[in-house]
């Protein structure tokens, strides 16, 4: 943590960015302003404002704004957290989330709506589903029984309610592990990486949710199944908008869930890339610490994503709210927000060059150190025999 980085004393101290964390309201909202824009311009184009808000509009300001660097006093956690004020700025998104859902299937039911407009307003509910599973994320960490249900509500629209089990009795556990879907490894391409997520995600989610039925006692197919249930709801949701709407806002909505999935994916794969937690001689793995996730401490984007990008301590400390997460300077840091580096993922080539020295550095050019695809390991090896600092760096 660096000397800037640190605050006065909590009588002293004070959020200053406690009123703009109210801006991450503003991307459930993307389906309405796009419809303002395209009605107020009559330009179709305005309906895919959402991936233009979130993938170059946000950005942008990223890099204008620049880094936060800035760290609550330990001081001062009690009370932040128990400032209902950040909890009311996540609890929020979810009436706005599905108003905007609801308000997008009156559009996809309108056949006055063309099919390229249709599909631009899919993608910017597709991203409000994406940035839902982001707000349940941090609702689902939490020990109040109100905010772990609305977790499971705000992931119904992405049909990703398995996300609620494995995330948390999975991911957690085995991150930065050859065993974790969720933790990407060196050489392996965003599209190589979305399949390994999604199906590895899933297994994991019923195997886990199997183990704690069995311990308990409980039937495995029955209402206590978490992941059955989580199912259920995305059913029934989806099951009341096509009665409400009729059948043609259904692929619109499979459209805007599956866009959903693959943005929480991207963010999957940039959060350990590549990185690996070492083994302890009884050949346990070492307790997660900051080395082992890529940070990014870019305000804007922080705002917008309730600080997930401060990934590390939230890896450190999973119950720790949003508002008095840290940002430490010995943790791998990304060049840019999770904005840019998820379209980044999306060009393997591009990625790779920015990415793969990073890592090489943060390990001493140590390929042994690396979370590292097989083939992968095989092509650098064959590069460069040896593995030591100079010639894997070279690589």
């Amino acid at each position: 943590m660096s000397d800037a980085a640190r605050s006065p004393s909590a009588a002293l101290w004070r959020d200053r960015k406690r009123p703009y964390w109210l801006l991450g309201l503003a991307v459930p909202t993307l389906p309405f302003q796009a419809g303002g824009l395209a009605y107020l311009t009559g330009r179709d184009v305005f309906w895919w404002w959402g991936p233009f808000f979130a993938f170059v509009l946000l950005p942008v300001t990223d890099h204008l704004i620049g880094d936060d660097g800035s760290n609550p006093p330990e001081a001062a956690f009690a009370r932040l957290d128990a400032d209902r004020y950040y909890r009311w700025c996540t609890y929020l998104y979810l009436p706005l989330q599905y108003g905007a859902l609801a308000w997008a299937c009156t559009r996809w039911a309108d056949t006055d709506l063309g099919v390229v407009a249709a599909l631009g307003l899919m993608a910017s509910t597709g991203v409000v589903a994406g940035v839902a599973i982001n707000t349940a994320h941090e609702l689902g960490h939490k020990r109040e029984q109100v905010e772990r249900r609305l977790s499971r509500l705000a992931l119904a629209q992405s049909c990703y309610g398995h996300f609620y089990v494995e995330h948390n009795h999975g991911h957690h556990i085995r991150v930065a592990t050859p065993e974790d879907p969720a933790s990407s490894r060196m050489g392996e391409s965003f599209w190589g990486f979305l399949p390994r997520a999604v199906a590895g995600s899933l297994v994991s989610a019923w195997r886990l949710e199997a183990r704690r039925l069995q311990r308990r006692g409980r039937r495995l197919i029955g209402p206590h199944n978490e992941v059955l249930t989580a199912w259920l709801i995305s059913v029934t949701l989806f099951a009341g908008l096509v009665a409400a709407f009729g059948l043609g806002v259904l692929p619109y909505l499979v459209g805007q869930a599956v866009l959903g999935f693959c943005l929480l994916e991207s963010v999957n794969y940039l959060e350990h890339y590549g990185l690996l937690r070492e083994r302890r001689p009884d050949g346990r793995f070492v307790r997660v610490a900051s080395r082992h996730s890529w940070n990014s401490d870019h305000t804007v984007s922080n705002l917008f994503l309730f600080q997930l990008q401060r990934h590390s301590d939230h890896h450190a400390n999973p119950l720790r709210r949003y508002q008095t997460l840290r940002h430490f300077d010995d943790a791998p840091r990304l060049p840019s927000g999770y904005a840019t580096m998820i379209v980044l993922a999306w060009f393997p080539p591009l990625w790779r060059r920015v990415m793969d020295p990073r890592l090489l550095a943060h390990y001493d050019g140590d390929l042994a150190r690396v979370n590292i695809a097989s083939a992968a390991r095989t092509r650098l090896l064959r590069r460069c025999p040896a593995t030591g600092p100079d010639t894997a760096s070279k690589a």
